[in-house]
């Protein structure tokens, strides 16, 4: 159903070619230590990675994925083992965690950690903490969301305040959605739950409520409501050179998406093109999406030197100098406070005085029913 070459990670990836095109030469020792890490390919930094190797007299091994279940499957067949360093988004880490596929980590063995956001905190951000014992699985590294990015010249601002922006028979023809369906459902499942009242009711896990755990009933309002939608959508995007370009026509007004394009809209503006009042929406007041990237050790991990190079690698990937880095390559907002450091068009930029937003957003998660999601999918798209 989910077209693999439109990932989150692709998009993210898409801004590395350049960086990426060059070969990357790791020095040869004689017997090295290797660390191997299964990660997302954007946030590699050749010339960093060759540093570390050089410093420590170790080998980097890396591996790439596109998306969480690929890599959740990889280490299930004895990926930890196999990997010393793995990485997640969203609650995925709980569950890498209750399956014994993470080992704890010590914040204390981090120094850059004391750099975090106070959002990323490691005792205000509970996401890596597992829920059962209050042990610390992993550090932040990158943030997100999948807002509404809008020109506030034709969308008044206020109308974004709710999810019914994307809904809105006023804009009819001038909207635009992706074509990844898990976003689409959970984002019209906080809008449906919403209208329902249906959040605090019992749900179907026993947990608070969370939008890719819906009942059988909020799966079918989902899809009478993107049925809906589909006839204000001038076209669900499969790439972000396209939205750009809709975008910056004004051919629509706004979109959902993962501010990736509002960076490139302001970016293009600051370079000479139309001046735009583009802005983009983190949280709606029935919620949002959000998404936090994250290192995690596998269990294959013992205490000792490869803890340690674990620790160290991690070290270096949060420090302020490749944070920034790790920002302006890959496109992404930072966990690190890098406000100090930095100007005020990319404090605009990578919404780094808006990260306390992130508190409101629910994480990215599995689809508690697959099939059911994807027949939903289906449906709305023969629709």
């Amino acid at each position: 159903m989910l077209d693999k070459k439109f990932t989150r990670r692709s998009i993210l990836a898409a801004g590395t070619t350049v960086a990426l095109a060059m070969p990357f030469v790791r020095p040869s020792w004689a017997a090295p230590d290797r660390v191997r890490a299964l990660m997302w390919e954007a946030y590699l930094l050749p010339d960093k990675i060759t540093a570390f190797e050089d410093t420590h007299k170790v080998k980097f091994v890396p591996s790439f994925f596109d998306g969480n279940s690929e890599a959740y499957n990889k280490l299930r067949v004895g990926g930890s083992k196999e990997f010393d360093l793995v990485q997640a988004d969203g609650f995925w880490p709980q569950l890498y965690f209750r399956e014994n596929l993470l080992r704890e980590v010590d914040y204390s063995k981090v120094p850059n950690a004391a750099g975090y956001l106070p959002e990323f905190a490691p005792e205000t951000f509970k996401v890596l903490s597992d829920p059962a014992t209050g042990k610390k699985i992993g550090f932040p590294f990158c943030w997100g969301a999948y807002g509404i990015t809008y020109d506030a010249g034709k969308v008044a601002p206020e109308k974004t305040e709710t999810l019914e922006c994307m809904f809105n028979a006023d804009y009819s023809g001038m909207l635009s959605t992706s074509s990844r369906f898990e976003e689409n459902i959970a984002l019209a499942a906080l809008l449906v739950t919403e209208r329902l009242g249906t959040r605090d009711q019992p749900r179907p896990d026993g947990k608070p409520f969370n939008p890719y755990v819906l009942t059988d009933a909020e799966l079918a309002e989902v899809e009478k409501l993107l049925i809906q939608q589909k006839s204000l959508l001038l076209t669900r995007y499969q790439d972000n050179p396209t939205l750009f370009q809709l975008l910056q026509s004004g051919a629509v007004v706004a979109a959902t998406e993962f501010a990736q394009v509002f960076r490139q809209l302001l970016t293009a503006e600051s370079q000479g093109a139309p001046a735009v009042d583009f802005r983009h929406a983190l949280q709606m007041k029935e919620g949002g999406l959000g998404w936090v990237d994250t290192w995690l050790v596998t269990s294959g991990v013992e205490d000792g030197p490869k803890f340690d190079l674990c620790n160290s690698f991690i070290d270096m990937m949060i420090s302020s100098e490749v944070m920034k880095k790790i920002g302006e390559v890959a496109g992404c907002s930072t966990t690190v406070d890098l406000r100090a450091i930095s100007t005020e068009d990319e404090r605009k930029l990578f919404l780094m005085d808006r990260s306390s937003e992130i508190t409101g957003l629910f994480m990215f998660d599995q689809p508690s029913s697959p099939e059911k999601w994807e027949r939903v999918w289906s449906n709305v798209q023969a629709a």
